[in-house]
């Protein structure tokens, strides 16, 4: 149990990576777009806000891995960072929601994201140090 909560950590800060990459990706796409004459509106979409949206929800779903796992198995601290993983994605999706109706808001889902990648990494990180056998004194 101890690899999938390092294993899925790790993939939780690469998706993160891979989130930022898709979002700017989106929006070069969508300056290209509009300086090409397209009609930039509700139906508008591409392949970055796509990925986007898709892999949040992938997240998600690796943060309940992650926590699930922390329960089963003996890695230090590994609950807490995975439950503060858990509450930083939620709080992702509040802020993402909240966003576009407050577009200034999205700078802290930016950060959030970096915390959220930046958690998960400690997390993955503290599964691959065994855990220190007990000795007799």
């Amino acid at each position: 149990m101890r690899t999938v909560y390092r294993i899925s950590g790790m993939l939780i800060a690469i998706a993160v990576a891979l989130q930022v990459a898709s979002i700017a990706l989106s929006g070069f796409t969508i300056a290209k777009d509009a300086n090409n004459g397209t009609a930039i509106g509700a139906d508008y979409s591409n392949f970055g806000e796509a990925y986007h949206s898709i892999a949040g929800m992938v997240i998600g779903l690796l943060a309940l891995v992650l926590l699930i796992a922390s329960f089963l198995t003996d890695v230090p601290r590994g609950r807490t960072l995975a439950g503060v993983v858990v509450l930083l994605v939620a709080l992702q999706f509040v802020l993402a929601t909240v966003s576009f109706g407050v577009p200034a808001l999205g700078v802290l889902h930016g950060l959030n994201g970096l915390a959220v990648a930046a958690v998960a990494s400690v997390a993955s990180r503290r599964a691959v140090v065994p855990k220190e056998p007990v000795t007799s004194a």
